[in-house]
This record gives C-alpha cells, sequence and structure tokens, in this order.
C-alpha cells in the first residue's frame, strides 16, 4: 500500500541523509518543489546517491539496495537509473512496485501495524492534505452563551420550549462552510493550549493584534478558558480529508459562559483560516463542516438546550 512505500521512502531518505555529503550555503534555494517540501531549511543540498572513496573518487553508493530479485521472494523492483537515483530529481514516471512479506504482514511484535483507516475505505489511499500517517490531531473549542432579548431575559423556543443557545463560529476560508473555530495540535502542544490558541486566531484574531493588545486579550481568554468546561467529544472525526491512511481525530470541549459576561468583553474578529465569525443560534437546521453538527447537538443535550422543532427527536435525543 502507499503508506508502506513512503515509508520506505522515508526511511531512505533519512539513510541518505547520514551517509550524504552536506553543503550549507548562504543563498540560493533547492529549485524543485519537493526539496522544498520535504526540508524547511533550503540552504541544506544533499547528494545522496553518491561517496567518496579513499582516493577522491565518486562512485555510487546505491546499488545492492537496487537489485532483483528481493530477499527471500520472486519481486522484481522498478529499475532506477544511477542519474534518478536522488530524490531531488525529478521523474514522474517512477513507478515502484509495492511488496510487504507475508511474514510482515501477519504482524509480528517487531512490525509496525498496517495504517488503516478505523472507519473504513475512503477511495483514497496516502495522505491527502494530512501531515502524519495515521491520526492527525485537532481541537475544537465550543464557546457557547444563552440567547437573550433586550433586558437579558433568556429567550426559549416557542415549540420546545426550551432555552436557545449560541455558539460561535466562523466560516472558512478554504470551503466557505461553517464551522467551529479549531484547529491542528501543534508537536509537544497541549490540547488546552490548542484550544485557547485556535479560539483566539479564528475568533478574535489575535495574530493581529499589538502586544499590548494581545496581553489583554490573553487575560479575557485566561477568565473564559479557565472555567468549568465539558468533553463533548474525543476520537474520529469523519473529514473530507481523510484518505485510508490519514484520519482526523479531534477533541471538542464546551466552554459556556451562563451570564454571558465574559463574552461581552469580547469582540468577535476573523482572523487566520477564518474569513467571518458570529454568533449562530443551535439547532437541527446547522450545516456545518464534517462532524460540527454532531459535537454541536451533543452540546445542546446536555445544556438541555433547543436543538428540534420534532418533540419526538428532542425525546429520542434524552434517551441517548
Amino acid at each position: 500500500m502507499a503508506e508502506r512505500i513512503l515509508g520506505k521512502t522515508l526511511a531512505t531518505v533519512s539513510l541518505s541523509v547520514a551517509l550524504a555529503s552536506v553543503t550549507v550555503k548562504s543563498s540560493g534555494c533547492c529549485s524543485i518543489p519537493e526539496c522544498r517540501n520535504a526540508f524547511s531549511s533550503c540552504g541544506f543540498h544533499l547528494s545522496s546517491n553518491i561517496m567518496s572513496t579513499s582516493n577522491g573518487a565518486k562512485e555510487n553508493s546505491h546499488n545492492k539496495a537496487r537489485t532483483s530479485p528481493y530477499p527471500g521472494s520472486k519481486v522484481q523492483r522498478s529499475q532506477v537509473p544511477n542519474e534518478k537515483v536522488g530524490w531531488f530529481v525529478e521523474w514522474q514516471d517512477y513507478n515502484p512496485v509495492e511488496y510487504t512479506a507475508v511474514s510482515v504482514l501477519a504482524g509480528p511484535k517487531w512490525a509496525d501495524p498496517q495504517i488503516r483507516n478505523p472507519a473504513g475505505r475512503t477511495g483514497l489511499v496516502g495522505r491527502g492534505l494530512l501531515g502524519r500517517w495515521g491520526p492527525n490531531h485537532a481541537a475544537d473549542p465550543i464557546i457557547t452563551r444563552w440567547k437573550r432579548d433586550s433586558s437579558g431575559n433568556k429567550i426559549t423556543h416557542p415549540i420546545s420550549g426550551k432555552n436557545i443557545l449560541q455558539f460561535v463560529a466562523i466560516k472558512r476560508k478554504d470551503c466557505g462552510e461553517w464551522a467551529i473555530p479549531g484547529g491542528m495540535v501543534d508537536p509537544g502542544e497541549k490540547i488546552s493550549a490548542t484550544l485557547k490558541r485556535e479560539f483566539g486566531e479564528e475568533a478574535l484574531n489575535s495574530l493581529q493584534k499589538s502586544g499590548a493588545e494581545k496581553r489583554e486579550l490573553e487575560e479575557q481568554l485566561h477568565k473564559l478558558f479557565s472555567q468549568e468546561h465539558l468533553v463533548i467529544y474525543k476520537g474520529y472525526v469523519d473529514d473530507p480529508r481523510n484518505t485510508d491512511n490519514a484520519w482526523m481525530e479531534t477533541e471538542a470541549v464546551n466552554y459556556h459562559d451562563e451570564t454571558g459576561e465574559v463574552m461581552d468583553d469580547l469582540t468577535l474578529e476573523a482572523g487566520d483560516d477564518a474569513g467571518k465569525v458570529k454568533w449562530v443560534d443551535i439547532s437541527d437546521q446547522l450545516q456545518l463542516y464534517a462532524s460540527h453538527s454532531q459535537f454541536i447537538k451533543l452540546v445542546a443535550e446536555k445544556r438541555d438546550a433547543h436543538w428540534s422543532e420534532d418533540s419526538e427527536t428532542e425525546t429520542e435525543c434524552h434517551g441517548l
């Protein structure tokens, strides 16, 4: 499968780095897109397919790794000419043979497990837009308050008789759909930090604030995110970016401003990946990105708020 092919590719690159002659230049960058994507610093130029002998001559160090058949099998490799060995050489027609030994597929303790989408086939292998094989972790902060009239009284729905809950929604720039203002967890970052950071960046435009404004905003966000909260969902997400080998997992957390006083001090302003931001009434009429409608429904149930005008649906929800 594709993940095993790229897995071997990444292993080869790592080995090549160890063996390569590396030169650092003060200016200039690799002109090949794959080069720029693979390494954040364009000052590193690798020569991965040659080594220097004791007498200074150059020889190819990637011969045994191209021999056929593959050890213990009759599998023939795709032929790779010397001039096409390096990863920085463009070769759009490169179509390597896929092979994993039966003994490895049997799942011994020393072998990595096969990376497959836990929900099933998606019709697409590889990673798509996702950076990691397997789960890609995100965090979704669901900020809510009660809808109130001009006198400050909670507004109830005329049919369900339940109070109407509102949440902060953003309109994504990439697809134009309304969504919860969440995002990816950075390496080493705690979920709690991701929740606060993403809300600040997308719903309050914190990235464009001055130093003084950021400090003031941080104090206000601390009040909101330090209060009691509910973990609404944690796990696999039905997301359009998912593939057979990479998928989204998230932790959706509800921070509720019961009185509305905390959020009254915060001015919503779209930023980063968000094109628009606003308070949205919660109901079953919502059409949101990915699995976000399901998360919002769970919040309504937990807060005993209005969700549907259908009384039978309301009853079923509380029976879950």
